[in-house]
């Protein structure tokens, strides 16, 4: 009972008799009852529960096991003994009524405990189990991490180390299962125990300890335990290169310890904390230094994928459908370190078009004829000298995530290059004309480029890098792209003016397509394109000229009339109606587009005019509406100056 509850301050310091088994039990009073619960008296059954058997170590009380291993009543249950647990809770019922000690059966919810597994109720019961001290193991555990001597990636993940070790408990290390590592305990007729490596090292530490019982190696019994399966594993770093038994071998001095541990948060107690603990003790060393913690992967109800649950899609089904980096592409995107992630096959899908992607580029580059007498073209030139610069750049970024460990990071950066800037832009630049040759220059400059892009994808989707490596060059019978050298950043290739050079060309080649499509002016045609500004480098002019099918680029000093406008960095460029327009329809449009514009400009400066939206509204929203206001009547002015150029 509660030391503060006043309906039992008469019974201190007696004691009561346990129904039908008459046995004699102190009358305790600890602050650990809940006095409003039920009686607020509690029966403590420390051989049936950690709580009570707390209780009963504290108050140094008798333990009783009850239960037999298959969870029928032993003989010290003194009664119904070799009956079933449930049974036994129903027949008391009667056996408490005869003996008068029955006051009422009242319903109330209670926690219990089920297995997992096999979904039977759990019965706590007290047995005799080996346990090792984890307090002073834990403390330089926790250190080591706390100060960055072992890094945790994404570092959020030291909380969650931090409260395990500081709020550490003594580990139990023995299993009842009949696989494992046998507790090397070896009991004595006295009930008395050795420890030793084997039975002949306990026989001779028995006899030394014991010599007046006269032993006999058959005397020893060794424990039928196991040990826990993660007290073999918190060994792993070490016992891999024979470092327990033999620990100055040559290789346990080279990879001890190891650089990066890859693993899940769900075992950082289990096995990550364990590890760390065994290594400081055993070898006075971290098993080292990075600890990179992958998310777990989740069906769309947010359950964890497991056999148990069946909610987990057949890998290899998966890989017939998408691909073996198709899978392995779809899940690396999505897996940011220590986040978790909901799957879905349209990741799958997504990892194999980009696959097909990768097959399709190289098809088409291996389709092409080389010309060896053939002169490598300007544009072709700027191209190759474009992407190997933009290609050293993303290696400095790929590098940076890398180092960081944001895998998925590194893959995107990746998976752009090799999608938006090798095949949708680089490609485009270099392929010949339909049916024509290309040069030998720029066709080994291609090669080369798809072979380090073969490299850097490598370690993402290793199949079709390695196959698509050997379809490029021909190679020797044992090499493979695996033991190649990974592209590495070099400063002296930087040249950040000329990839925004580069990019200012390219948005002038998207503003044209735009052009092309918006006046569905066939991409056959060619046309012109002048420049409102003063010639000055025209190299990159070149792929402005193929990728735009112009006939001619002119810089002039005045607007030109008779032409659709764009501003791209502040400087205007126009394309001449010429015979590729019906005026009719784009004045149409352009009249449409204009009446649209100035209904809209009219709407925002209603707003705008309303002294009670400006002087009450937020900043940022009174400044949108003005950023509103200014973009319409650019617009505006631009649509009034079209329709001017078809005299409208």
């Amino acid at each position: 009972m509660h030391p503060e509850d006043e309906r039992y301050q008469h019974l201190k310091g007696k004691r009561a008799i346990v129904p039908i088994v008459n046995r004699s039990v102190p009358l305790i009073f600890d602050e650990y009852v809940e006095r409003e619960f039920g009686t607020g008296a509690l029966k403590v059954t420390p051989a049936h529960d950690i709580n009570d058997y707390n209780l009963g170590q504290k108050y140094k009380l008798e333990t009783i096991n009850i239960f037999n291993d298959n969870g029928t009543l032993n003989e010290a249950a003194q009664f119904l003994v070799g009956v079933d647990r449930f049974e036994a809770r129903k027949a008391i019922i009667p056996l408490l009524e005869e003996a008068g000690a029955l006051v009422k059966i009242e319903d109330y919810v209670n926690k219990v405990g089920y297995s997992e597994r096999t979904h039977e109720v759990i019965e706590p019961k007290l047995s005799m189990q080996w346990f090792c001290n984890m307090e002073a193991l834990a403390k330089p555990a926790l250190e080591v991490v706390m100060n960055d001597t072992i890094k945790f990636y994404p570092d959020k993940f030291k909380n969650t180390y931090a409260h395990w070790m500081e709020n550490v408990k003594d580990w139990c290390i023995s299993r009842q299962l009949w696989w494992g590592h046998r507790i090397p305990a070896y009991y004595l007729p006295n009930n008395e125990f050795v420890v030793a490596k084997n039975i002949d090292e306990a026989f001779e530490l028995a006899k030394k300890k014991y010599p007046d019982l006269n032993l006999q190696k058959s005397d020893l019994k060794q424990d039928e335990d196991v040990l826990d399966t993660w007290f073999s594993s918190w060994l792993w770093p070490m016992s891999v290169f024979d470092g327990v038994r033999n620990p100055n071998n040559p290789e346990i001095q080279y990879y001890y310890p190891t650089a990066t541990l890859i693993t899940a948060p769900d075992i950082i107690f289990f096995w990550v904390a364990r590890m760390i603990m065994a290594g400081l003790e055993y070898r006075g060393e971290v098993p080292f230094r990075h600890v990179y913690f992958t998310g777990t992967v989740r069906d769309k109800l947010h359950r964890k994928m497991s056999k148990q649950l069946g909610n987990s899609p057949d890998p290899l089904v998966l890989i017939e459908k998408f691909g073996a980096d198709g899978v392995r592409l779809g899940m690396l995107l999505s897996s940011p370190a220590g986040n978790d992630l909901l799957f879905d096959e349209a990741l799958c899908e997504q990892g194999r078009n980009f696959s097909n992607k990768i097959w399709n580029a190289f098809r088409l580059v291996k389709g092409w004829q080389v010309d060896a007498n053939i002169e490598q073209p300007l544009h072709t030139k700027m191209a190759v000298k474009w992407f190997k610069v933009r290609f050293n750049e993303a290696l400095k970024e790929i590098e940076d995530h890398f180092v960081k460990y944001r895998l998925s990071d590194a893959l995107m950066s990746v998976y752009k290059l090799m999608w938006d800037d090798f095949c949708s832009w680089f490609l485009e630049m270099v392929k010949p004309a339909y049916q024509q040759p290309i040069d030998e220059k720029t066709y080994n400059d291609i090669i080369d480029i798809f072979e380090n892009l073969m490299k850097l994808l490598h370690p993402f989707m290793p199949f079709i890098t390695e196959e698509l490596w050997h379809g490029l060059c021909e190679r020797g019978e044992n090499e493979s792209i695996m033991t190649e050298t990974m592209p590495s950043y070099k400063s002296e290739l930087a040249d950040s003016d000329f990839l925004n050079r580069f990019g200012e060309m390219q948005r002038v080649v998207e503003q044209v397509r735009r052009i092309r499509s918006e006046k569905n002016i066939p991409q056959k045609n060619q046309i012109e394109l002048a420049v409102l500004k003063p010639q000055g480098d025209t190299q990159l002019d070149s792929i402005i000229y193929k990728l735009c099918n112009l006939s001619d680029i002119k810089y002039v000093s005045e607007k030109l009339p008779q032409a659709f406008s764009f501003i791209e960095q502040n400087t205007e460029y126009f394309i001449p109606f010429g015979q590729n327009v019906n005026t009719e329809e784009e004045v149409g449009k352009l009249k449409k587009d204009l009446e649209y514009a100035e209904k809209f400009l009219q709407s925002v400066m209603k707003k705008l005019s309303n002294e009670k939206f400006v002087n009450g509204a937020p900043e940022n929203i009174v400044a949108i509406e003005r950023k509103k206001q200014a973009d319409a009547e650019g617009k505006i002015r631009i649509l009034k100056e079209q329709l001017a150029a078809f005299g409208k």
